[in-house]
């Protein structure tokens, strides 16, 4: 083993990416030099984003049918999979459900999880890795997670961590659970790439963007529009202090269950981002302010999809939409929400590059 792997180097691999969505995690490994076949969803919509930015093949294919020998045959090279499987069943924000609720309604979920870990087994890749919720861990007493690891500890070395993405540059407080595998020994994810005091900051992300009104689009960019705000929400958000929420609100404008001793339950919603700090976690719903700390800093409206983007660290210039595409904005939220932030998919594809550095020996790769 020893001798085949030395001078080993990163461009001797090839990474296929499942449930890839619209390509954040593929577009981490492109822009740290791997080559990236083919990126693997259901959802035909994140076809145009996905291959316009990254050169690589979009395949819509259920991955619960996806047969391994399809699988194989997208891999170029030595084969590195990578994903992220849908997250949904084990969110914090579906804590509210039962325990038998979720069970029932996210089956097919959990079932995902294992197919990811099926077609691991029958495809063989040299090397895996992960990018999940970190409630994973521990959601049904920890028995999906650990049937998981144990499956790929079969034939792989596996390590795994917990990180939040705004150590790794990304203006986001988003923690994640990151897992590797491989063939050839641990694989460690890089140390944080900033420091506690220069985390990267939503000013400096969406500060030098023009302003808008709430619902009115930027004329020259499409993707700069927020949600069009009733009287009463605006009157909310104009009096949300930044980095405050509806608790700043005078009584005549609180919910009715915001005044049960249950509001407590609500902090996170209708909240205002502060400039010099990091967003909240962006979801699928990061348009809305009754979804979350969704609301700009000094603008009274909610943020925009081209914001949410940036604060998921794609680059300003990523295409999202076919030029005459009509833009769906619930449909392009959900894209950008589920999506892995483009500078915590670097981190791992530095990790793996310097995985492969250290087993080849080699002094430079």
């Amino acid at each position: 083993m020893a001798g085949a792997l030395r001078n080993l180097r990163y461009q001797d691999f090839s990474v296929v990416d499942l449930f890839c969505g619209i390509g954040g995690l593929t577009h981490g490994f492109r822009l740290e030099g791997f080559k990236v076949d083919a990126g693997i969803d259901l959802d035909p919509t994140c076809q145009y984003a996905y291959e316009r930015n990254n050169s690589a093949k979009f395949v819509c294919e259920d991955l619960a049918k996806l047969k391994p020998s399809h699988l194989r045959s997208l891999f170029t090279r030595r084969k590195i999979l990578v994903g992220c499987a849908p997250c949904q069943p084990y969110s914090i924000y579906t804590q509210k459900t039962s325990l038998e609720e979720k069970k029932r309604k996210h089956k097919s979920r959990w079932q995902l999880l294992d197919s990811f870990s099926e077609l691991i087994y029958n495809v063989n890749p040299d090397i895996v890795s992960m990018e999940n919720v970190p409630q994973l861990i521990h959601f049904d007493r920890g028995s999906i997670f650990e049937n998981f690891v144990s499956s790929l500890e079969k034939k792989y070395t596996v390590t795994y961590s917990v990180v939040n993405a705004k150590n790794y540059g990304v203006a986001q407080r988003r923690t994640r659970l990151i897992l590797f595998a491989s063939k050839y020994g641990p694989v460690s994810l890089i140390p944080p790439t900033v420091g506690k005091d220069s985390f990267n900051t939503v000013r400096q992300e969406i500060g030098s963007l023009p302003p808008v009104e709430a619902g009115i689009p930027h004329p020259q960019d499409r993707l700069h529009r927020s949600r069009k705000l009733s009287q009463l929400s605006l009157h909310r958000i104009q009096a949300t202090a930044p980095g405050g929420f509806w608790r700043d609100w005078p009584d005549h404008l609180k919910l009715r269950c915001h005044k049960k001793a249950t509001g407590t339950e609500f902090r996170s919603v209708y909240g205002r981002m502060r400039w010099d700090d990091v967003a909240p976690t962006i979801t699928t719903c990061c348009t809305g302010l009754n979804n979350g700390r969704f609301g700009h800093p000094a603008q009274d409206r909610a943020i925009t999809l081209r914001e949410a983007a940036l604060l998921q660290s794609f680059p300003r210039d990523y295409e999202f939409l076919e030029p005459d595409e009509k833009l769906i904005s619930a449909n392009l939220a959900r894209h950008i929400g589920n999506a892995v932030p483009v500078k915590l998919a670097r981190a791992i594809a530095k990790s793996i590059a310097l995985h492969i550095k250290e087993i080849s020996g080699s002094k430079k790769n």
